[in-house]
């Protein structure tokens, strides 16, 4: 079990960047959150075992089909045992 803390750069608000990524992670049994910065940058936390991160890494790379990201930030932070979903977090 491992969680990442993720800041991805580029065109992913106003395009359902959010919305791809609580699928794909829900998808995946992977629990966290998900939100847009005043930036215009999305940052996630995403909590899961190693494949399921690794699968879901891929896919945001890669983004919906209106999405462009330019980077992907990835940080370790300490896992949360009690979190049980993944959840559009906001500000």
């Amino acid at each position: 079990m491992k969680r990442l803390f993720l800041r991805i750069v580029g065109r992913v608000q106003g395009v359902g960047y959010r919305a791809f990524v609580l699928r794909e992670a829900t998808r995946r049994g992977i629990t966290g959150w998900v939100r847009n910065e005043p930036d215009g940058s999305v940052t996630a936390e995403v909590q899961g075992d190693d494949r399921s991160l690794s699968d879901l890494l891929l896919a945001l790379k890669e983004g919906p089909p209106a999405a462009r990201v330019d980077d992907l930030v990835i940080e370790e932070r300490p896992v949360i045992p009690e979190e049980k979903s993944f959840r559009i977090a906001y500000r």
